[in-house]
């Protein structure tokens, strides 16, 4: 009678699932904790770029082409000397440069323009489908100059072009990594589970591809894409460029796990118990490292992201009227813009930040995957 009651105070296992055991394993990575929130930060910008962004991408004021950034200040004093809450941006005043002889814009400090949020604003659609009429801040009076960031050549916000082009950059980015992800667990799947000419012939076109000098590729087929083709056909075929070049390191790291588990006890057990082909690589062989392709597909996101920029940056990737990070960088390209109007390299801070961000998660999903980790 003691043993039974002993036995049954005995706690039973807790069985946690693989997912479950990498989640708790990524929480210890407190840097990649913090990485998931900047990258799910940008993310959920580029979701709500039309709410977020004060004023459309392209409207422009040529009254204050290159307009410095006017901050954002949140408290005031009052009449009787203290501190009180309430947003607001400071005015401008012109004054000519000596030196050049031309009018340049200066904060003027004592003009403050009240800011709202939740303002009226013209009818618009969020994402695409949701009919909405408000915006998430702007000035009591939209006659007033609003800039956060500043303004470009043309007197566009740049903050409203910054969260709108974090959409077409950030969205680069997953799509291109989709489509490398299908080419490269169905090719290297394949060339991995059947092995022989199909093998060898899937290495050769990957050492191939990989031979070649990635900017010259980029470019060379980036220059291809016919000029009378609309913004959205272009924003397409760059993601499917990006994704042809993408897929070859995946499709190697998915042949090499297949080599090895096809001649696992449990893919020998489901052949003889009459599988398909397809359900042993859909439903035995890819689940048993999922997790590693996760870390790889996070990882393959950032490279993408660097891809577009680069591309649109030199003036062979997106074009105006599309708003990318890359397009954007396209205005700070001499020395003398940057001198004018240093608030132009915004777009790559961004793209620093989330590079970053991207590598840290994907470092501490990759550790975590690691079943050999601690």
């Amino acid at each position: 009678m003691p043993i039974a009651t002993a036995s049954a105070a005995i706690p039973r296992p807790r069985r946690e699932s693989q997912f479950g055991l990498m989640w708790r394993r990524f929480r210890r990575h407190k840097l990649a904790v913090v990485s998931l929130w900047v990258a799910g930060l940008f993310y959920l910008v580029a979701l709500l770029a039309e709410f977020l962004a004060p004023v459309e991408p392209s409207a422009y004021s040529a009254r204050f082409t290159y307009a410095p950034p006017q901050g954002l200040h949140f408290l005031h004093h009052n009449e009787d000397g203290n501190w009180q809450f309430g947003p607001y941006v400071y005015g401008y005043k012109t004054e000519i440069d000596p030196v050049a002889l031309r009018r340049t814009f200066v904060i003027d400090e004592a003009v403050r323009l009240p800011v709202s949020f939740l303002v009226e604003s013209k009818p618009y659609r969020l994402m695409g489908f949701i009919p909405m009429s408000v915006k998430l801040m702007g000035v009591e009076n939209p006659r007033d100059p609003f800039y956060i960031l500043g303004a470009d050549r043309l007197g566009r916000d740049m903050l409203s072009r910054l969260i709108h082009g974090t959409r077409i950059s950030l969205s680069i980015g997953v799509a291109g990594v989709t489509l490398s992800l299908f080419f490269g667990i169905v090719i290297g799947g394949f060339a991995g589970y059947y092995g022989g000419w199909f093998d060898s012939a899937v290495m050769r076109v990957i050492e191939f591809i990989r031979s070649m000098p990635t900017i010259p590729l980029w470019l060379g087929l980036a220059a291809a894409l016919p000029r009378d083709w609309s913004a959205l056909q272009t924003y397409f075929a760059i993601t499917i460029i990006l994704s042809l070049i993408g897929w070859t390191e995946l499709a190697r790291v998915v042949r090499g796990r297949f080599l090895s588990l096809r001649t696992e006890d449990f893919v020998t057990a489901a052949q003889l118990d009459g599988a398909s082909d397809w359900r042993i690589i859909t439903r035995h062989m890819v689940p048993s490292f999922m997790s590693h392709i996760i870390a790889a597909a996070t990882l393959a996101i950032p490279g993408m992201i660097l891809a577009e920029t680069a591309l649109s940056f030199l003036g062979l990737g997106l074009q105006a009227p599309i708003v990318s990070w890359g397009t954007l960088l396209q205005d700070a390209q001499n020395i003398r813009t940057l001198a004018t109007a240093p608030w132009l390299l915004a777009p790559g801070l961004c793209v620093v930040v989330v590079i970053l961000a991207m590598n840290f998660f994907g470092d501490g999903l990759r550790d975590a995957a690691d079943p050999h980790g601690r």
